[in-house]
């Protein structure tokens, strides 16, 4: 890269630093469901099915969807239905088609699994149900001041129009059998690359991964990181020139001289475990330990986080605005919210995904069940994650996105 170009670590950690306190009716007071109101949610939940339009591309994450499944049919008797998606926008154009034809209710897609560039179009475009989680008698757990993206969706603010339901950020891992340190700056990796060509790779953007690791490297190449917490706008191309420069040196470097690249996020941690890479990345810091345990990857593998940090983020629940399925909705959401539901969730052996929950705000026997969980040989410590950058404004994805396609997809 040139050097007029290089990106700035203290650039970066500033836009890490500016993410905006935004402040709705619902934040900055206890959460308290009304006990009259919530047993009336209860009740109308009673027999209702409910469509949950969540991303299938993941076994262990659907295992845990299908056991969620058991426990609110036998304790709520409300049945949930996972709908696998191989992208969240099949089901967002579906509640949009509905919208453009008058369907006002019944509507196919009763609970999404959503964050970022999805929340942001049905968001604008009024077709969330809500707000709706301060009905919630689980949300009083929720730590939205340490944690402040589960009420900031990709700087939009949720205004209870989504409720938490898990933390993401971008960790990298890698083989210590085979690399012995790995390379913890896009520039590092470049280099890194040089002497092990054909080692590393990432999914083809759309993926959510793909675009992930796009938006990492944005952050590191630009000269002006804190511009992609505004609107991506006519100073777009130039702001995105140095990421084109960085990736148009790399690609040569990469697993099958990136002519084709991984599909997605399982087809990435597949060629470390058939020995083709050293390295990968997912955007769970449990995500190795997880596979580990199940026989997936070696014992070997590690954790390593950017020395300028990494994109962090939270994952939501929405409902559309014409669900079928409001109330029974509300209730699988409240229970995905639990103590139970997120230790289990946190499990490396299960899933690995953090929790949303401030652990001081529970009682002795909630916060038990996060101090028992099995951690992972691969799962970094909390000191280790360090600070998460910020993700971008959502209009930043589709520039991202269409800027690598032009240049890059085959």
């Amino acid at each position: 890269m040139k050097r007029g170009r290089a990106w700035s670590r203290r650039a970066i950690l500033h836009a890490a630093t500016i993410l905006p306190a935004f402040a709705w009716p619902g934040a900055g007071r206890a959460w308290a469901a009304s006990n009259a109101d919530w047993d009336a949610v209860l009740g109308a939940a009673v027999g209702q099915i409910v469509q949950f339009n969540a991303w299938g591309g993941d076994q262990r994450i659907n295992d845990y969807i299908a056991w969620a499944g058991h426990e609110v049919l036998s304790r709520f008797d409300v049945t949930l239905r996972h709908v696998k998606l191989a992208d969240t926008a099949e089901a967002v154009a579906r509640v949009v088609a509905e919208k453009a034809a008058g369907q006002a209710s019944g509507g196919s897609v009763d609970l999404i699994w959503i964050n970022g560039e999805n929340f942001a179009t049905m968001k604008a475009q009024d077709l969330l149900f809500g707000p709706f989680t301060e009905r919630l008698p689980n949300m009083r757990f929720v730590d939205q001041y340490e944690k402040p993206t589960t009420v900031v969706d990709f700087t939009i603010p949720t205004e209870g129009l989504e409720a938490p339901w898990g933390m993401a950020q971008l960790v990298f891992f890698y083989d210590t059998a085979r690399v012995a340190v790995p390379p913890r700056a896009m520039a590092e990796i470049w280099r890194w690359a040089q002497d092990n060509p054909g080692r590393f790779s990432y999914p083809a953007p759309p993926d959510f991964l793909g675009t992930t690791f796009l938006k990492q490297a944005f952050y590191e190449t630009t000269a002006d990181p804190t511009a992609a917490l505004s609107p991506a706008g006519a100073q777009a191309a130039m702001a995105m020139a140095p990421l084109w420069e960085f990736l148009d040196r790399l690609h040569p470097l990469l697993w099958r001289a990136g002519r084709t690249f991984p599909k997605t996020s399982a087809d990435m941690r597949q060629l470390m475990a058939d020995g083709e890479t050293d390295i990968y990345f997912a955007f769970n810091p449990g995500d190795a330990s997880s596979a580990i345990a199940q026989g997936l990857l070696p014992e070997t593998v590690r954790p390593f986080v950017p020395n300028a940090g990494s994109i962090g983020n939270t994952h939501f629940l929405a409902i559309p605005f014409n669900a079928a399925a409001k109330e029974g909705a509300m209730v699988i959401a409240d229970f995905l919210l639990s103590p139970e539901a997120q230790a289990r969730k946190e499990n490396a052996e299960i899933w690995g995904d953090p929790t949303v929950l401030s652990l001081a705000a529970l009682d002795p026997e909630g916060r038990a069940l996060f101090d028992e969980l099995p951690r992972g040989v691969a799962t970094p410590a909390p000191d280790e994650l360090g600070r998460p950058l910020p993700e971008p404004h959502p209009s930043w994805v589709a520039a991202l996105e269409q800027g690598w396609a032009e240049r890059y997809a085959t």
